[in-house]
C-alpha cells in the first residue's frame, strides 16, 4: 500500500464506494435545487427573498427525506447481510456434515466389506 492515492488505510474499492456515494449525493442535491425551483416558478407574486427562503426550505427538506431514505435502505441492507450470513454459516455446516457422515458411511462399509 504504497500508492499515496490510497490514503488512511482504504482500498481501491472502498475509495471507489466513497467517491460514488458523493456523486449520488451531489446528483440528489442539484435534483432537489431544480425542484425547488420548478416549484416557485409560478408563483411569481413572491419576492426574490420570499423565493429564495422557499427555495432553501424545499431543498432542506428534500435532502432530510433523502438521508433518511438512504439510512433506512443502508440498515436494511446490514440486515440482509447478516441473514445471509448466517443463512450461509447454516447450510455450509449442514453441507460439512452431511460430507463427514457419509464419508463414515463409506469408511464403514469398506472396513465391513474387507472384514468379509
Amino acid at each position: 500500500m504504497s500508492d499515496p492515492s490510497l490514503r488512511r488505510g482504504a482500498t481501491e474499492g472502498e475509495l471507489g464506494n466513497e467517491v460514488e456515494g458523493y456523486l449520488l449525493w451531489q446528483a440528489r442535491v442539484a435534483e432537489a435545487e431544480q425542484r425547488a425551483q420548478e416549484f416557485v416558478r409560478p408563483m411569481d407574486w413572491l419576492t426574490t427573498a420570499q423565493r429564495t427562503e422557499i427555495e432553501r426550505s424545499y431543498v432542506e427538506d428534500a435532502l432530510r427525506r433523502a438521508r433518511k431514505d438512504l439510512e433506512r435502505i443502508a440498515a436494511r441492507c446490514a440486515s440482509l447481510r447478516a441473514e445471509y450470513e448466517n443463512r450461509y454459516r447454516e447450510l455450509r455446516r449442514r453441507c460439512v456434515g452431511w460430507t463427514l457422515g457419509v464419508c463414515a458411511g463409506l469408511a464403514a462399509a469398506v472396513t465391513l466389506l474387507l472384514l468379509l
